[in-house]
């Protein structure tokens, strides 16, 4: 009989490089009924705060679920199919953006991959009014916990 390998758990370090090292993940929130919402976001890795950071709109159901039930939890693939993070805490909501450059205009932009953010300041500006038009948000999930796995195998 061949013994298989066994996942891992990785340890804290390891799954905060795999969660800088990704761009997207999916989001888990609480509806009403218990069930959970999973959603594809984009996110904001910051590894010395301890904090995921979220683009969306104020009018997002899971802006609603969060309002209701802070608790959230992203999942993060690895590299491979055998590795994950997950990234459990409590989200908090930001005011919406109101002013083209305000502070939570800035922390949006901040979201935004370095490649992706506009370079000339008409850009900027067009952007920031974007998000003003948008109604946007910056959704923080506070990191309590982080777990994951990984499996040495050969495919």
């Amino acid at each position: 009989m061949t013994l298989r390998p066994s996942p891992r758990p990785l340890p804290d370090d390891a799954l905060s490089a795999l969660l800088a090292g990704q761009r997207f993940g999916t989001l888990a929130t609480n509806k009403r009924s218990g069930h959970p919402h999973l959603t594809t976001m984009a996110y904001a890795w910051d590894p010395a705060a301890r904090v995921l950071r979220f683009s969306t709109t104020a009018d997002r159901v899971k802006v609603r679920q969060l309002r209701r039930d802070p608790r959230a939890s992203l999942h993060v693939r690895g590299d491979d199919v055998w590795s994950f993070a997950v990234a459990e805490g409590e989200a908090e909501i930001s005011e919406v953006t109101a002013v083209p450059g305000d502070a939570v205009g800035r922390e949006l932009l901040a979201v935004v991959p370095e490649s992706a953010r506009p370079r000339a300041e008409a850009e900027e500006a067009a952007f920031l009014g974007q998000l003003v038009a948008e109604r946007r948000v910056v959704l923080r999930l506070r990191v309590s916990r982080l777990y994951g796995t990984a499996l040495d195998v050969n495919a």
